[in-house]
């Protein structure tokens, strides 16, 4: 089906197996409204149609609720760029789902082997947690959208050739067998996009307060048990042994901890003898320049999230002064030279804050009207971008 071309409500049943009953429902509460009402009952449905109709299935077919569902595709652009972050997105929910499914199995298959052999209270408590664990999917699914939206912009527009990540990479110093706790582990990209890199002897547990980051995470490296341990943990309360750990990465997660001493305090604790820790973090004028422009259409728009100020380039060292030492502040040189107006706008309404409340139907539309005659005027939107991390070793 080309751009151009439509689908009668017959032709689309009968292509994508979806009944006739459930495609006029679906017009009738809203959630999937055709290009057209033709005479009688027909209906004329567009790509755009079908690309929608695509998202609603897989977001039924994961648990959401219909109106679950009309909600999230209320707030997701229907551009070329959004289908494919709605794909990704959708593939990282569906990775979830069957990551816990295999959790699960493996926690039944443990309860199996353990009948007749005098089962103890552990087994049948871990299978119960596996069977309760429930996500909310559909903030998973936001979750995973507005992180792709952020990925992109990134990736397209920045002037660093050499990726965040693999930088990061190269500043990290434990031995060939060490072993390392990362803390907020999100999905584990950090490990992936460095596969090839990882020596054979690191042994590396990853930890996230999110269950669902730590199955995304599992679902993207569980394929090898031996190098990687995935856990449930809070880092003001880690589930591990005093001097267990060679190094302990926090990457970019430190500026969302409540209480931030205890966290340092606590990384402190397993750290081993002289261990390191590698926190990153950003500056406070980091994509300061994307804040300036939502206040100059309007002074009450906020984009960037004040989280940050918890734990940035200037005050880093001040709560890592008192448990580690040779404390080294490393900067990531880059910048970012954005000459498009959607990935903008996508960004600034993938936060927390109030521009994707506030940036919907005409205001939106104005709001795209005014950057793209920013960028007309300059060319391109040179936007600071500070990324670094903080190295030091453990105190006495």
């Amino acid at each position: 089906m080309a751009h151009g071309e439509y689908l009668t409500t017959g032709e689309l049943a009968k292509r994508t197996g979806i009944t006739l009953r459930t495609l006029r429902y679906y017009d009738q509460i809203g959630l999937l409204a055709p290009q057209e009402h033709l005479p009688g009952d027909s209906r004329k449905y567009t790509l755009r149609n079908l690309e929608r109709l695509q998202r609603i299935q897989t977001l039924k077919y994961v648990g959401l609720p219909l109106e679950e569902i009309k909600d999230i595709l209320h707030q997701e652009s229907l551009s070329e760029a959004g289908m494919r972050r709605s794909l990704e997105a959708q593939l990282d929910i569906l990775q979830k789902k069957i990551a816990h499914a295999e959790h699960l199995v493996h926690a039944i298959r443990e309860t199996l082997g353990s009948l007749g052999n005098e089962t103890d209270w552990a087994h049948i408590e871990g299978l119960i947690r596996a069977v309760q664990t429930e996500e909310n999917w559909g903030e998973q699914y936001r979750t995973a959208t507005r992180l792709q939206t952020r990925i992109h912009l990134y990736n397209k527009f920045s002037a660093n050739p050499l990726g965040w990540h693999r930088w990061l990479f190269d500043r990290l110093e434990p031995a060939p067998d060490a072993r390392i706790l990362e803390v907020g582990c999100g999905d584990g990209t950090f490990w992936l996009r460095n596969a090839d890199r990882i020596p054979a002897g690191w042994r590396v547990t990853l930890t996230d307060l999110s269950n669902g980051m730590v199955e995304a995470a599992r679902s993207r490296l569980g394929h090898e048990p031996s190098r990687f341990v995935f856990l449930p943990a809070d880092v003001g309360r880690l589930p591990f042994h005093e001097e267990q750990f060679d190094l302990v990465l926090a990457n970019n997660m430190l500026y969302h901890v409540a209480d931030l001493p205890l966290a340092v305090a606590e990384i402190h604790r397993v750290l081993k003898p002289g261990g390191m820790l590698c926190a990153s973090t950003m500056s406070t004028r980091h994509l300061q320049e994307l804040e300036d422009l939502a206040a100059s259409f309007d002074p009450d728009l906020h984009v960037l999230d004040q989280a940050l100020f918890r734990f940035h380039f200037d005050n880093g060292a001040t709560y890592l002064s008192s448990y580690f030492t040779d404390l080294r502040l490393l900067q990531y040189p880059d910048q970012l030279l954005v000459n498009e107006a959607e990935p903008l706008i996508e960004y600034m309404t993938s936060t927390p804050m109030n521009a994707r409340e506030k940036l919907v139907g005409p205001a939106l539309d104005r709001f795209r009207e005014y950057v793209e005659r920013v960028l007309k005027q300059s060319g391109s939107l040179r936007m600071t971008k500070e990324n670094g991390i903080f190295t030091g070793r453990k105190r006495p």
